[in-house]
């Protein structure tokens, strides 16, 4: 690496990546007293490689002087600033103070040949202070608000995975918002790659009619994690693999003290790093439907399937939209919930009282009763004697030609083309029972359930 006073104010910070580099690389330049803003772009060679060999591909960030996290935009963006009042969208605005700092570089791929990058850094310098005038305070993390006008204890419809332009996607937040709304949702939630600078952004649309939390995506390069629901402005690192021994456990650990939720996303992702390598032991749910509904989906919804029979995990559905002609809200995650607000949806979720659907033109009812009065719905318990009748049923709307499909813990044990079902069990037959509703013509997904658990015994549970 080489660096060079360009004039003044701007250096050009030279240097090659070997294949095989490491993840991230740190490379530092100096900052002086009296800077007000950063701005820095770059470039990379990207030659033509034959097929089947993976080209340069490098990611971008920034690091303070204090070795703190300032900003990241992946590969979306060539160029960025920071200064002390506003940033570039994914990059935090704060005070400039003097020391190295340090772009961040990732080299998602890396050509047999390397790659050689040029990054050019300006330091801008602020104006001496005139008469009348002071030095403004940078601004603090804001977030929305936390309570929305909700309708009690009831069903919220929501999409809990969502980019702007804060990350790779093309809308902005307000943009995202109008989309919400447009889909009848009722809360979003902001999900930017390894990044928080949405958070203050979001603050302004959010509204009586729409609760907006906050959150990360972490894309890591052994699959991508959704911390749902944080505190605002908290950020997660997203530098490890699942080879580093507790790495996944501790971050867990910090999305929960932050009063958020842990979901591995599209753990069949299709894209280099996207696919889920760290298991489900410190998850609260999983996303199985990942935008239009496809072939991951389905691997993504037989893996939950399988761990349903030891372990408890609900399943969420997220649209994952970055941009036109994805649709917000395609699918969405619909949560029994006290009120509108973060804590009670949070509960709703991380308790699989919640069902997915492709759009707010779907609804679904779906209740097991037991012969001796008890019943439960979707999440639930329902203790029953183990020769004890159980009635479930399920009706659907929103849905032509429906399939649906009642799935337990030994497979798919009723098929109906209606969209009112009415199937018999008992507990000492079924450990659980989930639905599936399906479009009768390519058999694509228009809804599906958490499981309604089934335990002997003739007491407790419920809803």
């Amino acid at each position: 690496m080489t660096q060079r006073p360009g004039d003044d104010d701007t250096m050009v910070l030279r240097g090659q990546l070997p294949p095989g580099a490491e993840d991230f690389v740190e490379v530092p330049f100096a900052v002086p007293d009296g800077v007000r803003e950063i701005a820095v772009s770059y470039a990379y060679e990207r030659p033509d490689m034959p097929d089947g060999t993976a080209g340069n591909a490098c990611d971008i960030g920034l690091l303070d002087a204090d070795g703190r996290f300032r900003g990241w935009s992946g590969g979306a963006r060539d160029s960025f600033r920071v200064g002390e009042r506003d940033a570039t969208p994914g990059y935090l605005p704060g005070p400039i103070a003097p020391g190295t700092w340090r772009v961040l570089l990732g080299p998602y791929t890396v050509a047999p040949q390397g790659l050689a990058y040029e990054i050019h850094v300006a330091v801008r310098h602020a104006p001496a202070i005139g008469p009348g005038r002071l030095p403004q305070p940078a601004p603090t993390a804001i977030g929305p608000p936390a309570p929305a006008t909700g309708r009690g204890r009831s069903w919220y419809r929501g999409d809990c995975h969502l980019h702007t332009v804060h990350s790779d996607g093309s809308r902005t937040p307000a943009e995202v918002a109008a989309a919400a709304r447009a889909a009848r949702l009722d809360f979003i939630v902001s999900t930017e790659h390894n990044t928080t600078s949405a958070h203050t952004a979001f603050a302004a649309e959010a509204g009586d009619d729409l609760l907006v939390l906050t959150g990360e995506e972490i894309t890591t390069r052994n699959g991508h994690l959704l911390a749902l629901g944080t505190d605002p402005g908290t950020w997660f690192d997203w530098r490890f693999r699942a080879r580093d021994e507790g790495a996944f456990a501790r971050t867990a650990r910090d999305i929960r003290r932050a009063g958020g939720l842990v979901v591995p996303a599209h753990p069949y992702g299709l894209h280099l790093g996207s696919q889920w390598r760290f298991g489900y032991e410190h998850a609260d749910a999983v996303e199985v439907w990942n935008g239009t509904w496809t072939l991951d989906d389905e691997a993504a919804l037989a893996t939950w399937d399988n761990l349903l029979g030891h372990r408890v995990l609900p399943a969420m559905g997220n649209s994952d939209a970055h941009r036109e002609p994805q649709v917000v809200g395609l699918p969405q995650t619909v949560v029994l919930a006290d009120a509108l607000e973060r804590g009670a949806i949070l509960e709703g979720l991380r308790a699989g009282r919640s069902w997915i659907a492709e759009s707010a033109e779907v609804d679904v009812a779906f209740e097991a009763v037991a012969e001796g009065g008890e019943r439960a719905g979707i999440g639930g318990t329902l203790p029953a004697a183990p020769g004890e009748p159980v009635v479930v049923t399920l009706t659907v709307t929103g849905v032509p030609d429906p399939v649906v499909r009642m799935i337990t813990d030994e497979g798919q044990t009723h098929l109906a083309f209606t969209g009112r079902v009415e199937w018999r069990t008992t507990s000492a037959a079924t450990a659980y029972v989930r639905a599936e509703v399906r479009h009768a013509g390519d058999g694509s997904m228009a809804a599906l359930t958490n499981p309604i658990r089934l335990v002997n015994g003739s007491t407790g549970g419920g809803r």
